[in-house]
């Protein structure tokens, strides 16, 4: 280079090459060595500065309460679309009228349907107060026929006893009767009395034995009777207690009715309620699937959609099943929202910018269906909050902060494709959850 130099000043020796000394710089002394010896000393520094070990995962925004989520609006009953009362984008408050429905049904079409079902149950409770009264008039009968049991039984005993003593006194005429004709005609035998005397005394035999066999006919007469008034009465109250039983029937049968058409009122009168489809809770009306007035809606089908306004956000992520066991519950989080800027040093949290901490609060004991392990993330209360702009289902990225290791660890790690060291966090969180 220098002879270059010299013979070409001794061709022009009035020019001089001031450029050829700045970029050829041959007669300098280099410091690049300087330079290699200090970035090696500072790379061997910086392997040895500590890392955060770390899970990445992308989530998406949702919330903790099930009530928060955005639900459907359901029709209960199937109808027609009589009214619009929203339009879709608006935002209503629990209780706000979102449509009115007709009805379709023919067994619902009569407008007095509830008049006529109410009349149909006074009509029965009628009909069971007349076969209470009926059951009433009933047990007066069987306790007036108890009575005049009782009366002509007690009179027909006491026939029984009268007529038994006349069967008992002419018994013992029978027998005197009988013992003075035995003697008169032993007496006669012996010619101590007059063959008119003996006709006589076989006379009044002859009576006695007729007076006992009319008494005892009259006694069998008279228990025949009692026997004959027990088996009438007897039949009398079994069929009265039959017209009671069926009367009772058909009491029971009425009130089962009255039960099941009072059902049916109830029901009648619960679905004219139902032509009002209501807001269940305050949000914004979105994805309303019905156009129009006079679109049929079947039972259960989806009118609308209300994402609620208050809102508990979370995040859900979804992680490897190899990195499963390095999650717990109160575990810290780092976050970066879709649609809010952020600078990230995964391995130094302290020096991101733009980055949002949260708390671990469920891990999912089973698999997706994607393959992952799903964890649910709240807002850690102990940082800055989180964007009040926020919207269910937009997307986030997480970073689970594990345990603090050197920079040539970590790398040697990567290197070798072994996962991050094993990190149980010791909290009273973490405790709380598991019992």
């Amino acid at each position: 280079m220098k002879e270059i130099k010299d013979t070409l000043e001794s061709q022009n020796p009035d020019v001089g090459f001031n450029a050829f000394s700045t970029v050829y710089r041959s007669d300098k002394q280099s410091r690049v060595k300087y330079w290699f010896y200090i970035i090696l000393f500072a790379l061997i520094i910086i392997l040895f500065l500590p890392w955060t070990q770390n899970i990445r995962s992308k989530g998406y925004i949702t919330t903790l309460k099930q009530e928060q989520r955005p639900q459907e609006l359901n029709s209960i009953i199937s109808g027609r679309i009589i009214k619009w009362y929203v339009k879709e984008g608006d935002y209503v408050n629990a209780g706000d009228t979102i449509a009115q429905l007709g009805e379709v049904k023919d067994a619902y079409l009569d407008p007095e349907l509830l008049k006529r079902t109410e009349e149909q149950i006074d009509a029965k409770k009628a009909s069971i107060e007349f076969y209470n009264t009926k059951i009433s008039a009933t047990d007066a009968q069987l306790g007036a026929m108890q009575q005049a049991l009782q009366l002509k039984l007690k009179q027909l005993s006491m026939k029984v006893i009268s007529d038994s003593m006349d069967v008992i006194a002419a018994t013992n005429d029978m027998k005197i009767a009988e013992e003075q004709y035995r003697r008169q005609r032993i007496m006669r035998d012996s010619g101590l009395a007059s063959m008119v005397q003996l006709e006589q005394r076989n006379q009044y035999y002859q009576s006695a034995l007729a007076k006992k066999t009319g008494a005892e006919v009259k006694l069998m007469n008279t228990r025949i009777e009692l026997n004959q008034v027990t088996q009438e009465y007897a039949e009398k109250m079994f069929k009265a207690q039959g017209e009671k039983a069926s009367a009772q029937s058909d009491a029971a049968t009425g009130a089962a009715e009255v039960a099941k058409l009072e059902n049916q009122f109830s029901n009648y009168k619960i679905r004219n309620g139902m032509y009002f489809l209501i807001a269940p809770q305050s949000g914004q009306v979105v994805q309303a699937n019905k156009s129009g007035i006079n679109e049929i809606l079947k039972e259960g089908e989806k009118i609308a959609e209300i994402v609620p306004d208050k809102i508990d956000y979370a995040v859900e992520l979804f992680v490897r099943p190899l990195d499963l066991p390095l999650l717990s519950i109160g575990q810290e989080v780092r976050f970066l929202f879709d649609g809010y800027p952020a600078i990230v040093f995964s391995g130094w949290p302290q020096a991101s910018y733009g980055t949002f901490s949260g708390k671990v609060v469920a891990v999912e004991s089973s698999v997706s269906s994607n393959g992952l392990f799903r964890i649910l993330v709240s807002e850690n209360a102990a940082y800055k909050p989180w964007p009040k702009n926020l919207r269910m289902g937009s997307g986030a990225q997480g970073i689970a902060l594990l345990k603090d290791v050197p920079i040539w660890y970590e790398l040697w790690r990567n290197i070798n494709g072994f996962p991050p060291d094993y990190y149980k966090s010791n909290n009273k969180e973490n405790d709380k959850a598991k019992k």
